[in-house]
């Protein structure tokens, strides 16, 4: 089964977040096994920077906004492209201050989701949907319009 790991910085404290997450987790189960890991959030992104790149594993993509756009179908593919080949996947959201350089810099790909700011808690729900979102394009699904 793939593997995707979800490290992100600071904790989810509204319930219908954690709602959301969960609900994407269940049906994100039948494609993948997705683990989040939540680290404590610093005083600034050089104290989170370190913590973060230890618990990255596999194809690491940065989510930050000077990333490369890519439609749902992009993403798809490129998602299928990396399973195909047996590769463990770790997606990284920063904190509200964003990612260390050296986080950037060590990953295969910069991903933004739009040039817009989202708050990072929401990303996580927009992100996990996404992926949903692949998996389904990839299954022939109807789910996607």
């Amino acid at each position: 089964m793939q593997k995707i790991n979800i490290v992100c910085v600071g904790k989810i404290k509204e319930e219908y977040l954690r709602s959301a997450i969960s609900e994407y987790l269940k049906r994100l189960s039948r494609f993948a096994k997705v683990e989040i890991r939540e680290l404590a959030e610093g005083k600034s992104v050089k104290d989170e920077a370190e913590p973060v790149l230890r618990a990255a594993k596999g194809y690491k993509i940065a989510l930050c906004i000077e990333g490369e756009e890519f439609s749902s179908e992009e993403l798809a593919k490129k998602l299928k492209t990396l399973c195909d080949a047996g590769a463990e996947i770790t997606f990284i959201i920063g904190s509200s201050c964003g990612l260390d350089e050296r986080v950037k810099s060590a990953c295969d790909l910069k991903l933004s989701f739009s040039k817009m700011t989202f708050p990072h808690q929401l990303m996580r729900v927009i992100l996990l949907e996404q992926v949903y979102r692949a998996f389904m394009i990839n299954s022939g699904s109807e789910y996607h319009k």
